[in-house]
């Protein structure tokens, strides 16, 4: 996989460039900038280059259709302002534009194609819309991991009519990643959360010989705490799980993975009611299991202590109600100390992890925090990803 870095001269050339600018915006104002921040040094060193930029990014699904309120002007007028730089909102057709009409004078350095998932052919991987788009350009950048689990023309297709290469950004999330998955430095951990032990079961598959624990966490435990014949009340958990339990911790005993689950929680009546922490077999039939308890927070330190790579994928509870945040925080805390005193290489993945750190103000704190969300997650089930792929 080619970076961009290794093209010897980039002066003037039209660079099309692909990004996920995919961010939340509450009336016309983007009210998490992660995503923008982390592709700013792209801009930077292709500008430091003397490049013309041309960007391709969505936001939401508009299926096919124009549709103003997924307008990227609020993103352009957002990155205007942190790069100081003139950026022009290209509203018309795409068809209708050309290499030599996308800069209208010397001083145009970057513009922007309004949302791409406005044109249903994007998302069909169409072979003549993506021939179009390489026609405006010299060169293709794919700086979007979190895009590239799609088949999509400005994805996937496109690097077939040009030279295409890696950005900053892409380059730094698979290096991350491959040293959970392929350059592992042991002992390995992984913490998983989320709700639905389905969606995560092969990622678990996945880690399992590669791992020396993975520590379950979030609504997923407590499929695990019902499993081994505990009462979890009325928590949450996936229905119908026992087979998957049960293929999860038979693959674990073959490969010497160890399997973690809580010894006790802190539970409430319903989501805005104060914590009690229970052993597990104290939980009563109205009660939520909402957060890991004190000894299952010690346990989880004290594995953290003794690990050289950390996954961490799920909160540990519902932090959402500070009564039950402080699994979350205590791990979170545990791990940048560490991090501080280089006893760790910590890769965090997945929006409602990310989330947590952002309110805790620390998302700087860990060596690679993901924002990729869908494509972080197939690339720890091992699958191939065709926007990286494309690049190979």
């Amino acid at each position: 996989m080619n970076n961009i870095k290794d093209h010897e001269n980039l002066r003037e050339k039209k660079i099309l460039l692909r990004l996920d600018l995919n961010v939340p915006i509450n009336n016309g104002i983007i009210t998490d900038e992660t995503r923008i921040n982390k592709i700013i040094p792209i801009f930077e060193y292709l500008l430091e280059k003397k490049s013309k930029i041309i960007v391709i990014s969505h936001i939401g699904r508009p299926k096919g259709k124009w549709d103003e309120a997924l307008t990227l002007k609020p993103i352009c007028e957002n990155m205007q302002k942190k790069l100081n730089k003139k950026i022009k909102l290209i509203s018309q057709n795409i068809f209708k534009l050309n290499k030599e009409n996308l800069f209208e004078n010397s001083e145009d350095k970057i513009v922007f194609l309004e949302n791409i998932r406005f044109y249903k052919e994007e998302e069909k991987n169409d072979l003549n819309f993506s021939k179009h788009l390489a026609s405006l350009a010299d060169l293709f950048v794919n700086d979007a991991f979190s895009c590239s689990h799609r088949a999509h023309a400005s994805i996937y297709q496109i690097s077939q009519y040009l030279p295409s290469y890696s950005g900053l950004q892409l380059d730094l999330e698979v290096a991350a990643l491959n040293k959970i998955t392929a350059e592992i430095t042991k002992p390995i951990t992984c913490i998983i959360g989320g709700s639905k032990i389905s969606t995560k079961i092969n990622i678990i598959k996945n880690l399992i010989p590669k791992f020396d624990n993975i520590i379950i966490v979030g609504g997923m435990a407590n499929n695990f705490i019902e499993y081994f014949g505990n009462n979890i009340g009325k928590s949450i958990k996936e229905k119908n799980c026992n087979e998957i339990v049960e293929k999860i911790l038979s693959l674990s005993k073959e490969k010497e993975c160890k399997i973690i689950y809580p010894d006790d929680v802190l539970v409430a009546k319903d989501l805005n009611g104060f914590s009690k922490n229970k052993e597990l077999n104290q939980v009563l039939p109205d009660e939520m299991i909402l957060d890991i308890g004190p000894k299952t927070i010690n346990k989880i330190i004290n594995i953290i202590d003794n690990s050289k790579t950390i996954l961490w994928n799920g909160p540990a509870g519902y932090f959402e109600n500070p009564n039950f945040a402080n699994g979350s925080i205590k791990i979170a805390k545990k791990i940048i100390e560490n991090n501080k005193s280089n006893k760790i290489f910590s890769v965090v993945g997945g929006g409602d992890t990310v989330s947590l750190l952002n309110s805790l103000k620390v998302v700087n704190n860990f060596n690679f925090v993901s924002t990729a969300g869908g494509a972080f997650l197939e690339y720890l089930e091992g699958k191939k990803l065709p926007g990286i792929t494309a690049l190979n």
